[in-house]
């Protein structure tokens, strides 16, 4: 199976991204979204492995009217695998989950995830009611895909097969209050932030 870089794939999911909402999982993924341009509406997680697509669904129901956009890895999402579940039975129509997958748990030492066997995280998307799947393998298919999460009128999982090999890394901002309090500015402006 043909193996994307990762940056170039983030970077092309990225592009024109207007108004979209990003969070994503830690390590190598919130660095890829970082190198691809920081935005008030990215929202990294700095330590709450498992936690992004579920921080994803709460956004997504939060802000209905705006896209989505979840950007995991292979490790993460095994971990919070069972978010899958809980996203087919609520179908939040404007969520959608990119999962950047290297068959490896970058952030510990390279060791092979679950998905360099027979586990397929597409399927088992699938298994839980997401009916909008599919595995990347190239950068054409990445393009369709970046026009998709802006126009996709259900929740869409795509596992986008990378290569393994590390990137140097880019930072996005660490402070969580700072974070936090950024990215509810960028949704509900800056004074009703304030009142919150």
């Amino acid at each position: 199976m043909t193996a994307l870089p990762r940056r170039e794939a983030v970077r092309r999911l990225l592009a024109d991204r207007g108004e979209l909402v990003v969070t994503t999982g830690l390590g190598a993924s919130a660095y890829d979204v970082a190198a691809a341009g920081d935005s008030a509406l990215d929202f990294p997680l700095w330590g709450a492995m498992g936690g992004a697509a579920m921080v994803g669904l709460g956004l997504a129901i939060a802000q209905p009217t705006r896209p989505v956009l979840v950007v995991t890895g292979d490790g993460e999402m095994l971990m919070g695998l069972g978010s899958f579940a809980t996203i087919g039975v609520e179908q939040p129509a404007n969520l959608r989950i990119v999962i950047l997958d290297n068959e490896r748990f970058g952030e510990t030492g390279n060791q092979k995830t679950h998905t360099a066997g027979p586990t397929d995280l597409a399927a088992v998307a699938l298994a839980c009611g997401i009916a909008d799947v599919r595995t990347i393998t190239t950068l054409d298919q990445v393009d369709q895909l970046r026009n998709d999460v802006h126009r996709a009128t259900a929740p869409l999982v795509a596992v986008i097969k990378i290569v393994a090999e590390p990137e140097p890394r880019s930072l996005p901002p660490r402070d969580g209050p700072f974070l936090a309090h950024r990215t509810r500015a960028a949704l509900l402006g800056a004074a009703q932030a304030l009142e919150d």
